[in-house]
């Protein structure tokens, strides 16, 4: 039988599965289950349960619902999802450009990266304006 060929960049994991997986684990960390979560967030159990397996792109109305209902916050959700994309995103071409997204003016080329390994995602710069490695 012949192997199935793999590409040599696995693409990153969706917002939604990365979410879920987050959700999930701070759930059965602290030993709740989906019927309590989902009643405290005012959402279906059905629903949790898509969300939690990354099956469905919930609402940011929905996200903020299940981490209150963990007693959590969507800002922690939604740093948590950045770091584990930060760290997963190691194999950026050389070159890669760094937008200001804070700029009154709209966005700005701040400078270009010239190492293999540079970062992406969003990034704050030393006086904390958000910049985006495209």
């Amino acid at each position: 039988m012949t192997p199935i060929a793999t590409h040599p960049h696995t693409p990153a994991p969706l917002l939604r599965e990365i979410y879920g997986r987050l959700l999930r684990g701070l759930r059965t960390r602290q030993a709740r289950t989906l019927a309590e979560v989902a009643a405290r967030a005012g959402i279906s159990l059905a629903y949790l349960s898509e969300v939690e397996r990354g099956l469905k792109e919930p609402s940011s109305e929905v996200l903020e619902a299940v981490c209150v209902a963990l007693g959590s916050s969507i800002t922690d959700l939604v740093g948590a999802a950045h770091r584990e994309l930060r760290a997963l995103a190691t194999d950026e071409p050389a070159g890669s450009r760094v937008l200001d997204l804070t700029s009154r003016v709209g966005s700005s080329v701040v400078g270009t990266l010239e190492h293999a390994a540079a970062p992406t995602g969003t990034v704050a710069d030393a006086t904390g304006a958000v910049l985006l490695v495209a």
